[in-house]
């Protein structure tokens, strides 16, 4: 291993061909390096000052992309980045990166565009690399990036997009990523003044290949079509995130609907497509989710607002296709063995509710994929390899936000009727939605949906007597347990009962309760309390 003591002195008086040959010795052997000993501190973090220093002068670019890789392998260690996160740091990096951080360029400077050199492009590479690094571990230099306007730098990169080689492209939208991520303060930047959500949405246009055959409306690939490139999906993906910071904040414009239904389209389009691989296929539909998710709800009619080959009436002749491939990736999600749900599962659920819940032909066209009329009711909701059951075992799930989730979608596809909920889930799984809407006594929630009323199977009318409301099935007749009871037995066993329970209470190891009449829960004794108003204007003995 080469001493950073004698590579500090060589540097000192070395020529940029020995700079050169000494860094990249040190380069190649820390390439895999991700943890740093911690003795050597000081030592790196002069090694970054005299990096630094080379790079401020006019090198050669092999010398600067040299340098630049050794400061990306420094920049992995967070403890050392005191020299880089400076304002001279910073700019010096900036300039590497082509971007237009600070007040040092002319105007002139700003508006030209020069062709690089192959060298020249892996110094940007380089330089972008460092700077997503520096940003990702260092405070101080997202502070210093605010300062020499960085954000107005990427901005004006943006307008390049259709030019950037691919490395230059995706660690340009990795740092847009990263900067408005860390810090907040820079999206509304990014979003007024550099009008980053239209420049975006450009280079999301431009990397798709989408071309318009309606307002918003993307003409779609044939059946023959390959899939989408490796190169084009990984900036496409880079995009999505950085759109989705600057599309959290719930202030908008009256303009923003048009740019929002444009994202719509595009997203549709996206959703649509197929890539390499199945897995970067699953990485494209959680980005678009994700995205989806910020938009207003009313723009989701753009969603299925596409011609339909060959009509589908019961839908309005609007286009479900794109419902179905998010339906069908919410069940992979569902299926996916140790994964994530309230990450990987929410979003998508929380899409198809909201969608549901404001869009009548979305709910109907889900209502009947996932809550198709009965007609087993001989085995319980949760058990089975529907789609339904699926959603009413994750209605007890442990956590408490997939379980809300989960049982929300269900309600608002049952148009929030607590009876029509407890028809496909049995009161017990419903419980904790119940209790939690206040709708224990049953009713509905607070939505107006339409009047179309779905009908019964004549399976279910017949057994529907038979459902045990708590369990949501048929059950097959229990012995009775005190049939062979005398009354002495009878009551000795119900005068114990009564006995446990008085003692579980006065310890408030459980504590009855009751249901008040506007269905919320309450202590026992409140709602005995709670009878019906006596107006009669009796006095009382």
């Amino acid at each position: 291993m080469m001493d950073l003591n004698n590579i500090l002195s060589q540097l000192e008086t070395a020529n940029e061909v020995d700079i050169e040959t000494l860094l990249q010795q040190y380069s190649q052997e820390n390439t895999q390096t991700f943890t740093f000993d911690q003795k050597e501190e000081t030592l790196r973090s002069k090694l970054c000052q005299s990096v630094l220093t080379v790079l401020g002068r006019q090198a050669q670019p092999s010398c600067q992309k040299t340098c630049l890789e050794t400061l990306r392998i420094l920049s992995r260690d967070k403890r050392v980045l005191g020299p880089v996160a400076t304002r001279e740091g910073m700019l010096i990096l900036a300039r590497m990166a082509k971007l237009r951080a600070g007040q040092e360029e002319t105007d002139q400077e700003n508006d030209q565009e020069c062709t690089l050199s192959e060298e020249e492009e892996r110094v940007v590479v380089e330089a972008l690399k460092c700077l997503c690094n520096v940003v990702y571990n260092s405070p101080a230099a997202q502070q210093v990036s605010v300062d020499v306007q960085l954000a107005h730098g990427l901005c004006a990169s943006l307008h390049t997009a259709h030019t950037w080689q691919h490395e230059v492209g995706l660690f340009t939208l990795r740092l847009l990523f990263l900067l408005s991520a860390l810090r907040p303060d820079v999206r509304v930047v990014l979003r007024r003044e550099g009008h980053a959500v239209r420049q975006l949405t450009e280079v999301l246009e431009h990397t798709l290949d989408v071309h318009w055959v309606g307002p918003y409306e993307a003409a779609l690939p044939g059946p023959q079509a390959l899939p989408m490139p490796a190169e084009d999906n990984e900036r496409a993906m880079e995009a999505l995130k950085a759109l989705f910071n600057l599309t959290l904040s719930e202030a908008r414009d009256e303009e923003d609907d048009h740019q929002f239904r444009l994202i719509a389209a595009i997203l549709r389009h996206l959703l649509m497509l197929k890539t390499e691989t199945e897995e970067k296929t699953e990485e494209a539909h959680s980005h678009s989710v994700n995205l989806l998710n910020n938009l207003p709800v009313s723009c989701l009619d753009v969603l299925i607002d596409v011609p339909v080959q060959g009509g589908l009436e019961q839908y309005g002749g609007k286009n479900m296709e794109v419902v179905q491939v998010l339906l069908d990736f919410m069940e992979k999600r569902i299926d996916k063995q140790g994964s994530n749900y309230k990450e990987g599962l929410t979003p998508v659920l929380s899409l198809l509710t909201e969608g549901s819940r404001c869009h009548r032909e979305i709910r109907r066209y889900i209502k009947a994929q996932v809550l198709p009329p009965l007609t087993d009711v001989k085995i319980r909701p949760e058990v089975g390899t529907a789609i339904r059951n699926k959603l009413v075992r994750l209605m007890t799930h442990v956590d408490m936000g997939v379980k809300q989730t989960a049982a929300e979608f269900l309600f608002v596809l049952c148009k929030e009727s607590v009876d029509n909920l407890l028809k496909y889930t049995g009161y017990g799984n419903a419980a904790g939605l119940l209790v939690a809407r206040g709708l224990l006594a049953g009713g509905r929630g607070e939505t107006q949906y339409s009047e179309d009323e779905d009908s019964d199977t004549e399976e279910y009318k017949s057994a529907k007597p038979f459902i045990n409301p708590i369990t949501g099935h048929v059950e097959e007749p229990m012995p009775n347990p005190i049939e062979e009871m005398t009354e002495e037995q009878k009551e000795y066993e119900a005068e114990k009962l009564a006995n446990m329970f008085d003692k579980l209470s006065r310890q408030n190891v459980i504590r009855p309760m009751g249901v008040r009449p506007d269905g919320t829960l309450a202590p026992l004794e409140e709602t005995l309390c709670d009878g019906p108003e006596d107006n009669s204007g009796s006095d009382s003995d």
